[in-house]
C-alpha cells in the first residue's frame, strides 16, 4: 500500500483494456486525478468519460499530462509508442498493470482466479456472491458484470466482511498473475495459449505452477479435476471441481434444462446444496458456477445466500450473452477465442436449443493462434451446424504469410462454411435471417452485434 500512497494524479496508455479500465475506476473511487489514452472510442472509453476521466484517441505527446506521479501501461501497447517513450526516457515512474495490481493486493486478503479460460466468468461469479450476500468484496474483473455494469467495484460500508477482500482476475498473459500473492487462487484450465509470449505448452504449465504455489501459507486452492500435472499443484487446502466427475472433491448432479434455465445440485463429501438455479446459458457455466460455489463454501457463506446469489446472476458481458432471446429469434454473443472455448460454447448452445439450427459466425483472433491451433479450431467449428468465418483480427500483430481464416476453413469437416467480410456477413444475415445466431471472438466482432440485432429484430 505504500506505493498507492503517494498516487494522486495517474495516466494510463490503453486505458480502454478491460483490466485497464478497472484499474482507472479503482484510482477515480479513491479520489486520484485519472486520465488516458486509447487508440479507439468504445463503449468502456465512453463510460470512464462519463465518470469524469479525460481521454484522448490520438497518440501525442502534447496532449497527455506532464504532472503524474505514477504512469500506467497495458503489455499490448508498443514500446516505440509515442507517449510510452516521452514518459520513460523523461524519467517518470512507468510500470505495467500487473505491478498495479500488486501494489492494491499487498495487504489484502485475495482471491485470485486463473486459467487460460474460464476465468472471468468464476471471477464475476465469486465476487457477484460475495457482494450480493453481503459478505462484500472488492472486485477486479476482466468483463463487465451484467448485473453492476461495471468492472470494478469497491467493498460498500455495509459489508459484514471485516477484513479487506479482493476478487481478482488472474491474467497469464506476459505472466502477469505471477505478481498476486493469493491466498485463495483457483485454477480453471492450463490449455496451451498464448505461445507467442511462453513459446510452448509446457513452459505455460509451469507458470500455473508457480501461480498455485504462490498460494500464503494456510491458502486454499481450487483447481479443475482432471488439469494436467495436478500433482505439483499444492495448499495447505486443496479443492477440485467437475462439472459432473464424482471423483472431484465437489461436482454438480442431478442436471436438468428448464424454461432455458438450469438446475441442479452441487455434491462434496461434507455437504450437498440442492436446486441451484443458473439463468446462464452453456453446460461449462455449470461448472464455472460449481468453482465459485466451492470459494464461497470455503468462505462460510450461507447455502440460502449462495443459491439466492446464483439465481439472481445475470452473467458477463460477452460470455454467453443472450442479445435476443424469444421464441422466433435468439442471438448469442461470446468472447470464445480459443478452440476449447468454442466447443464449450457450440455444446452449450445445443443443450439447450436442442431444435434448432446452430448457425456460428467466428472471428479468429491472432494470426500466431490461427497458425498454432488452425487443426483445433477446425474441429471445434465442426460441432456447429453451419460456420461463417470473418477475417482473422490482428491485434497487436503483423500478418503471417499463408495464415488466414480460409486456412482453418479448408480443414473443416462441415458442409455448410464460408468466410465473409463484415459487410457482406451482414447482408447474408438481412437476407436468411438465421433463427439462432451466435457470434465468437475476441477481436471487433462485437461492434456488429448491434447492427445484426437490429437487422433480426426487424
Amino acid at each position: 500500500m505504500s506505493e498507492l500512497n503517494n498516487i494522486q494524479n495517474i495516466y494510463f496508455i490503453g486505458i480502454g483494456g478491460i483490466g485497464m479500465s478497472a484499474l482507472a475506476r479503482y484510482f477515480k473511487s479513491q479520489g486520484c486525478t485519472v486520465a488516458g489514452y486509447d487508440r479507439t472510442k468504445t463503449q468502456l472509453t465512453q463510460t470512464l468519460e462519463e465518470a469524469g476521466i479525460a481521454i484522448h484517441y490520438t497518440e501525442d505527446v502534447n496532449a497527455i499530462p506532464k504532472n503524474v506521479d505514477v504512469v500506467v501501461y497495458t503489455p499490448a501497447i508498443p514500446k516505440e509508442h509515442q507517449e510510452l517513450v516521452y514518459y520513460t526516457t523523461h524519467n517518470y515512474k512507468v510500470v505495467k498493470r500487473s505491478d498495479v495490481l500488486q501494489w492494491i493486493t499487498e495487504s489484502s486478503f485475495n482471491i485470485c482466479v486463473g486459467g487460460t479460460h474460464g476465468k472471468t466468468t468464476i471471477t464475476t461469479m465469486i465476487a457477484h456472491i460475495l457482494r450480493h450476500s453481503g459478505f462484500g468484496c472488492n472486485a477486479f474483473l476482466g468483463g463487465i458484470a451484467a448485473n453492476y455494469q461495471t468492472n470494478f467495484w469497491a467493498q460498500e460500508a455495509k459489508s459484514t466482511n471485516q477484513q479487506n477482500t479482493v476478487v481478482v482476475e488472474a491474467d497469464e498473459y506476459d505472466r502477469s498473475f505471477l505478481k498476486l500473492v493469493p491466498n485463495v487462487a483457483v485454477i480453471s484450465a492450463m490449455d496451451a495459449d498464448h505461445l507467442d509470449i511462453y513459446g510452448n505448452a509446457q513452459a505455460l504449465e509451469e507458470a500455473f505452477i508457480q501461480f498455485a504455489n504462490s498460494v500464503k501459507p494456510n491458502g486454499c486452492l481450487v483447481t479443475k479435476y482432471g488439469l494436467k500435472r495436478t500433482h505439483e499443484l499444492n495448499a495447505t487446502h486443496h479443492f477440485t471441481y467437475s462439472f459432473q466427475n464424482n471423483q472431484a472433491t465437489v461436482y454438480a448432479n442431478n442436471i436438468q434444462v428448464e424454461n432455458e434455465s438450469y438446475v441442479f445440485d452441487v455434491v462434496a463429501k461434507e455437504w450437498t446444496i440442492k436446486n441451484i438455479v443458473l439463468h446462464m446459458g452453456g453446460l461449462h457455466n455449470i461448472e464455472n458456477a460449481v468453482a465459485a460455489i466451492t470459494v464461497a463454501k470455503y468462505l462460510n457463506i450461507q447455502d440460502d445466500k449462495i443459491i439466492a446469489a446464483i439465481a439472481a446472476f445475470k452473467g458477463v458481458k460477452r460470455r454467453f450473452e443472450y442479445i435476443i432471446k424469444n421464441e422466433n429469434t435468439v442471438l448469442i454473443d461470446d468472447y470464445a477465442h480459443h478452440p476449447e472455448e468454442l466447443r464449450a460454447l457450440i455444446t452449450g448452445v445445443k443443450s439447450i436449443f436442442k431444435n434448432r439450427k446452430t448457425v456460428l459466425a467466428f472471428q479468429p483472433h491472432l494470426y500466431s493462434r490461427t497458425n498454432d491451433f488452425a487443426n483445433e479450431f477446425a474441429a471445434s467449428l465442426d460441432l456447429a451446424d453451419e460456420v461463417i468465418l470473418l477475417p482473422i483480427y490482428p491485434a497487436r500483430e503483423l500478418p503471417i504469410n499463408g495464415v488466414n481464416s480460409e486456412m482453418i476453413l479448408n480443414k473443416m469437416q462441415l458442409k455448410e462454411k464460408q468466410v465473409l467480410s463484415k459487410e457482406d456477413f451482414k447482408q447474408w444475415v438481412n437476407m436468411h435471417k438465421p433463427p439462432l445466431l451466435v457470434m465468437a471472438g475476441a477481436g471487433d466482432i462485437d461492434v456488429l452485434v448491434n447492427p445484426i440485432k437490429e437487422i433480426l429484430a426487424n
